[in-house]
């Protein structure tokens, strides 16, 4: 229609002057420009709107909009009509060469962004689905990006310039050293990513700790430069992708997934109140339920043993004996059997681990049935509560090192002790000088 109307001339006819013809030719094409972007933006509304709903993911509408794909690729094709009707402006063949290759440049930018942003729109529907939680397709998604704007830069600027892209692209290899340099980070982060994704070794909303990077808390964010870490304390640290997989880190989601979080912890026992339990504390104990059996059985079992020594004409001091220490390793290890919030199909075990300076450390180890940490740290309180009051009730104590009013009482009893001595002296004396006189 364009070509019929100039062809008529009535642009010659109705505006006489070059310059009239020209800005009345602008003013045609910036029309037409906008006429075409809305009509584009608004068919395909309309027609991708229909498609979604026909088949039932109409919630992608939202993430489309938001990211403009529309517009973006409705600015594209305007562009790419007015490059196209540009040789009917009464402009020199120079001139319009040059406007064209400009605004296709410009259209190859809009179909960049549009494609970038069908990128993002995917990535926020991956987002909102239930498979989100099992891989993070971010570092996929910016690959993607980095690729497509590289080649797309080549394309632009050889249409810019009116050269070939093989040219421009064979022309890169010169430099490629150079660029291998300069995006050193960017290339390991991409193949970091890649296996990190492929391998599973890292999901959004995992626990991680890495001390040398500062990092102990959850992911929130995987991208393919850096994977975010909301710490415990509310900060965040960001780690290079490639540090994580180059570098060894802690993942927790295996325990959460397991159903059992690790109870390891020593009490250390006071090697001085360690015995041999005599009859009497033997009779005391067997009232505690969880002990019964146990003191049951290992009476009968040391009475068999020691009545077989005698027979054989062993000493008395060769004699078998139960201690306090192995009655208290018994009584935790039915405890634990009987404890509410103890995994019981998970390795359960009490155990007296090498003397120390710092006394005789037993050690209790097992997995509470509730990984949550609220949860984990109540049944890990409640158990050692117990462990630690029912000490005494063995005959045991825990060490403790000695405390500064440990040591003023220590002095003060030495003090009073002193000074009685001193009070005492005189009468001794006295006493002494007179049997003397007699």
């Amino acid at each position: 229609m364009l070509d019929e109307w100039v062809d008529q001339g009535l642009l010659m006819q109705y505006l006489p002057e070059t310059w009239m013809r020209v800005l009345a030719g602008l003013l045609l094409l910036i029309v037409l420009y906008g006429i075409i972007s809305w009509g584009v933006r608004a068919g395909m509304a309309a027609v991708v709107g229909r498609a979604l709903h026909a088949v039932r993911k109409g919630s992608w509408q939202e993430p489309l909009r938001k990211r403009r794909v529309a517009a973006y690729l409705s600015h594209m094709v305007a562009l790419l009509f007015l490059a196209l009707n540009l040789q009917l402006m009464p402009m020199s063949e120079t001139v319009t060469e040059v406007l064209q290759r400009i605004v296709l440049t410009l259209s190859a930018f809009y179909a960049l962004r549009c494609l970038s942003a069908a990128l993002s729109a995917t990535q926020d529907i991956y987002e909102e689905s239930t498979r989100s939680g099992r891989a993070s397709i971010k570092g996929y998604i910016e690959v993607a990006r980095s690729i497509m704007w590289a080649l797309g830069s080549v394309v632009a600027v050889s249409i810019l310039l009116d050269k070939s892209p093989i040219l421009m692209l064979s022309g890169l290899g010169a430099i490629s050293a150079v660029l291998l340099l300069v995006f050193k980070d960017t290339l390991l982060s991409m193949v970091a990513s890649a296996q990190i994704s492929s391998n599973d070794l890292l999901r959004i909303g995992d626990w991680i700790s890495m001390p040398q990077a500062n990092a102990d808390g959850t992911v929130i964010d995987i991208s393919l430069h850096t994977v975010k870490v909301e710490n415990f304390d509310k900060t965040v640290t960001s780690v290079p992708t490639y540090k994580l997989f180059s570098e060894s880190y802690k993942n927790w989601r295996q325990m959460f997934e397991s159903g059992g979080r690790r109870i390891k912890r020593t009490l250390s026992i006071d090697a001085s109140t360690i015995h041999f339990l005599t009859d009497d504390e033997i009779t005391r104990l067997r009232k505690f339920s969880l002990l019964d059996e146990y003191l049951e059985d290992k009476q009968q079992e040391l009475e068999e043993s020691n009545r077989q020594l005698i027979e054989s004409g062993g000493h008395e001091i060769n004699r078998r004996r139960l201690t306090n220490i192995g009655t208290f390793r018994a009584y935790a290890m039915q405890y634990l059997k009987h404890k509410k919030g103890i995994h019981q199909q998970m390795l359960l075990m009490v155990r007296m681990m090498e003397p120390t300076s710092e006394g005789v450390p037993v050690e209790v180890y097992c997995f509470t049935d509730d990984t949550a940490w609220v949860n984990y740290e109540r049944i890990q309180g409640d158990v050692f509560d117990h462990f630690l009051s029912i000490l005494p009730e063995m005959g045991l104590r825990l060490y403790q090192s000695p405390s500064g009013v440990d040591m003023r009482e220590a002095f003060a009893q030495g003090a009073n002790l002193k000074e009685m001595l001193q009070a005492e002296r005189p009468t001794t004396e006295k006493r002494a000088g007179s049997t003397l006189d007699s």
